[in-house]
């Protein structure tokens, strides 16, 4: 049998979830894509991981696509290559909406290269750390395709519309620091401490109530496209909620019986 496409972990609360064929620069086909979708579902529905760090075996992230599967359409009948591709894009679309959606903290951890779905892989997460040799590029425009994970929703609002449309237009390489410069990635590590890095900063922001993550998360992800009311009103529903959590009482309750002594 052969090694599972996705590695998950879990220590201390902190899921690390693996890209795991390093043979191909973990170059995502129709198998992997399975079996992150499974893996994203574990994480999520499980009330004791607080938060997500994603990375890749070996010396790269993600190279992108598997372009093996990319030569089997080729060879597909021309009344096939449509349903083909929509059905494969579904299942894209689900990962990346799965990741991106997580109601938890998400880190990716770039070792490496970042190449086009890859690339997009890492943009769905909340924050990018990057490893000094890391690099990023949106390499779609050189296989005559366009962004399809996300990416086009992504990085306008990381990096702004004229710095995402340089990057999809021209494929152009970015290196670690450039990328921490134009705001790609947040951080930059040293490659041999980079996961370390990653699921310390992954302990560190999701150590707050679950519920209050999630909530917070789930506006903010909206906001940029919500007017000042409506963030208000997904807001008042959003502190009501966590009126009723555990940790809010238990918080409150704590501070009164402290300021008491």
């Amino acid at each position: 049998m052969s090694d599972p496409a996705i590695l998950l972990a879990v220590t201390n609360g902190i899921a690390t979830l693996t890209l795991n064929r390093p043979a191909v620069r973990n170059a995502i086909d129709d198998a992997m894509r399975g079996e992150m979708i499974e893996a994203l579902e574990t994480v999520a529905a499980d009330p004791a991981i607080k938060a997500l760090v994603v990375t890749g075996a070996g010396t790269a992230f993600c190279a992108g696509g598997d372009v093996r599967g990319m030569k089997n359409r080729l060879a597909a009948s021309a009344e096939e290559v449509a349903i083909n591709g929509w059905r494969r894009q579904a299942r894209t679309h689900k990962s990346i909406t799965l990741l991106h959606l997580m109601p938890k903290p998400t880190i990716a951890a770039v070792n490496g290269a970042a190449a086009g779905l890859g690339a997009d892989v890492a943009l769905a997460c909340d924050f990018i750390l990057a490893g000094e040799a890391a690099h990023f590029t949106m390499s779609f425009i050189n296989r005559g395709l366009i962004p399809d994970g996300g990416g086009m929703y992504f990085l306008p609002r990381r990096i702004g519309l004229s710095k995402a449309k340089d990057l999809v237009f021209s494929g152009r390489r970015v290196g670690s620091a450039e990328a921490l410069a134009m705001g790609l990635a947040d951080r930059v590590a040293p490659d041999g401490d980079l996961l370390a890095q990653a699921q310390a900063w992954a302990e560190q922001v999701g150590a707050g109530s679950s519920a209050a993550l999630a909530l917070a998360k789930a506006t903010l992800d909206r906001s940029l496209e919500s007017t000042f009311e409506q963030v208000l009103a997904i807001g008042s529903q959003s502190q009501a909620i966590c009126y009723t959590t555990a940790e809010h009482r238990a918080s409150v309750t704590a501070f009164l019986e402290k300021s008491k002594k």
